[in-house]
């Protein structure tokens, strides 16, 4: 009987060691799911691209995020920075409207498919993964499947786990700019000796396969304009020459007579007129194919003119391919009585839709020319970024020097910045440009 007893005391307690040891472990399951929660939201309208289709980007992202999905073909990629590594949990807030669908999400080689069966926007969980550095990491999303009329809608990626106890960087605000990324440039310091400044010389070289589509590759900015090379499409190109009014408007059919830039001469094939937007004044550009790996020159003139109170302006443009200096266009700036102030370069994408695509150029040989004829050569520069990157919306900035160059690149989420502010110093090339100034154009 006593033998009885035991035995079944011990097996009481069994069972009920098994009963609480699954009740552990329930809740422990319990308590991980609960855990995965986002604190994080990233806006799809201001840092998502359809990569494999730039032309998709203005009717498929909206400020509501991704709408019009039809395609299977097409490949969607969301953007965000977090500053340490460890666990990372993902999520989207999707829907998808009389129907379901499949869609595939990539991390860090890592898919997820997920079906998607709500009809109203919902938090779906995609998984948890781990990143081992800090940097720029991207969602991707492609539609496998689906029996409604889209793959759906998403409007934020949704973030939670270890690295969102610091802050993740994305485009919050102001997506228009965010999208289009941050511009970057080098400010030429002026040797102290130098009082007036009447000539400014630059060259570009844009390496192969950094020639991207909606790039300005900015050489000779001064303080009253700029002048540089751009890639304005697949077929066409553009040298392009600006002046600003000194009336400020971002619309210059509101300048008055007394303010409007006076276009003096122009050079052969130089289309001119008025530019707005971004400050109004005049304009010319020069449909040019220049050529990713040439390297190209440039000059600029600026002088008090012999109207009183008036500034002139004139660029010249040099091409290895044609051997010679061209004349684009002259300006004369009312209102203004000065040199040359300001000399600086800067790298800056003009489309939205290229937001997501690295680019690069070196800037390299400067020198200016004071009002007497004495030629200075320029090696100090100082890099600095647009408001875009001080208020931290992106990070894919550097400038500096590469090579004894001095450089900038922008866009293209690359995770290697470049503090900006920052002075550098290259090697002095000593090779001051030969121009005939007689004989230019």
């Amino acid at each position: 009987m006593l033998k009885q007893f035991i035995l079944l005391l011990v097996c009481t307690s069994f069972v009920m060691l098994s009963s609480s040891a699954c009740s552990k472990s329930n809740d422990s399951e319990e308590i991980k799911k609960k855990a995965i929660s986002y604190t994080v939201s990233v806006p799809v309208a201001g840092n998502s691209w359809v990569v494999n289709n730039p032309l998709l980007n203005h009717t498929m992202i909206s400020e509501n995020g991704i709408s019009q999905w039809n395609n299977p073909e097409t490949v969607i990629r969301t953007w965000f920075w977090v500053e340490r590594a460890g666990e990372i949990h993902i999520g989207v807030k999707a829907q998808v409207s009389k129907g379901e669908s499949k869609i595939r999400f990539t991390f860090e080689n890592q898919d997820i498919d997920v079906d998607l069966t709500n009809a109203t926007a919902s938090k779906i969980e995609i998984g948890s993964f781990m990143v081992s550095k800090p940097g720029y990491y991207f969602l991707q999303a492609q539609g496998i499947e689906k029996t409604a009329s889209s793959f759906g809608s998403f409007s934020d990626i949704l973030l939670g786990g270890e690295v969102t106890a610091q802050p993740v960087i994305c485009v919050k605000d102001d997506f228009y700019w965010g999208r289009r990324g941050p511009s970057v440039h080098l400010g030429y310091k002026i040797p102290e000796e130098l009082e007036d400044v009447e000539w400014f010389y630059n060259e570009i070289t844009v390496p192969e396969g950094q020639d991207v589509l909606g790039s300005y590759f900015m050489a000779n900015g001064f303080a009253e304009g700029y002048f540089g090379i751009q890639v304005n499409s697949e077929t066409e190109r553009r040298i392009l020459f600006s002046v600003w009014s000194p009336y400020q408007t971002d619309d210059p059919n509101s300048i008055p007579d007394e303010y409007k830039i006076k276009l003096l001469r122009k050079g052969e094939g130089v289309t001119t007129g008025e530019f707005g937007n971004e400050g109004s004044g005049g304009q010319s550009y020069k449909v040019y194919n220049w050529k990713a790996g040439n390297t190209y020159k440039f000059l600029l003139r600026g002088h008090p003119a012999e109207e009183d109170d008036c500034t002139d302006y004139t660029a010249w443009f040099y091409a290895p391919e044609k051997g010679k200096w061209e004349l684009i266009a002259s300006f004369r700036r009312p209102k203004t009585d000065t040199y040359l102030k300001r000399p600086h370069s800067f790298l800056e994408n003009f489309m939205t839709e290229m937001g997501p695509v690295d680019r690069m150029a070196y800037y390299t040989n400067q020198w200016v020319i004071d009002k007497n004829g004495v030629w200075y050569e320029l090696n100090e520069a100082t890099f600095t970024a647009d408001a875009t990157a001080r208020k931290d919306a992106r990070r894919d900035y550097a400038g500096g020097i590469q090579n004894g160059k001095f450089f900038l690149r922008n866009c293209g989420f690359f995770s290697d910045r470049v503090e900006f502010d920052t002075e550098y110093k290259r090697e002095k090339t000593q090779t001051q440009p030969d121009i005939d100034f007689i004989d230019l154009p």
